[in-house]
């Protein structure tokens, strides 16, 4: 059984569950998204989202009125198969409508967009055989993008850290939990990262350490470090 992280803004933690690849995800309404489709073509038995993002997404079941296709939502980060700032590593993105026609995606995009409820909405020329849409949060670490992941430090929880506890892993430094919490043990994994990429060893995830980790741990595939 998938286990499935959910971090919770509101509160500013990660809440659990364990559930089937036919139960619904955690937060959506209805059975409008099965963990199954939130998954998609990823092979990894742990997930992570956040309830920001499946309100979104019930936002933009009820605005369509209707089933939507999920192609997937979601993929470990040495699974690949995107960009090293890709949301879908936060779980916080989906590409829905692949195999429907473009009337079909055009009325999701609206339906997206009407919401105000996602922070982007890829415009249809950049995809124009299936509709992106991500709940990306906290500012990020390098400037003058949107797209970058937020810098992590000692003491943050979120599903950012858990990017970073998987790309840590996967390339051999063990913070011994995947779990969100960027305690002692990740923070000297990632001083260690640090000092063998000829980083400044602060134990801080900023710009730079973001850059080098995810350029060198995206789509690497499972190693015997991956923790689950």
């Amino acid at each position: 059984m998938p286990k499935i992280f959910v971090y919770d803004a509101y509160s500013n933690k990660l809440i659990t569950y364990n559930l089937g690849e036919n139960d619904t995800m955690p937060y959506s309404y209805g059975t409008t998204m099965k963990v199954k489709e939130f998954r998609g073509s990823s092979q990894s038995p742990t997930l992570w989202t956040t309830t920001a993002a499946m309100e979104a997404w019930n936002l933009t079941r009820r605005s369509y009125g209707k089933g939507i296709h999920i192609g997937y939502a979601f993929k470990r980060i040495w699974e690949g198969g995107h960009g090293t700032r890709s949301q879908h590593y936060a779980g916080v993105a989906f590409d829905v409508g692949q195999g429907q026609g473009s009337s079909a995606r055009n009325a999701i995009w609206k339906a997206a967009k009407n919401t105000g409820a996602w922070g982007y909405v890829e415009p249809q020329d950049m995809t124009p055989t299936w509709v992106h849409f991500d709940r990306r949060y906290g500012k990020p670490a390098c400037s003058g993008t949107t797209a970058g992941y937020p810098t992590v430090r000692r003491g943050s929880v979120n599903t950012y850290v858990l990017i970073l506890q998987d790309a840590l892993n996967a390339l051999g430094y063990s913070t011994r939990t995947l779990d969100g919490k960027f305690g002692a043990n990740t923070e000297n994994a990632l001083k260690a990262y640090q000092r063998q990429s000829g980083l400044t060893a602060d134990g801080i995830c900023g710009c730079n350490t973001w850059k080098k980790i995810t350029a060198a741990s995206v789509g690497i595939g499972r190693t015997k470090t991956v923790i689950d």
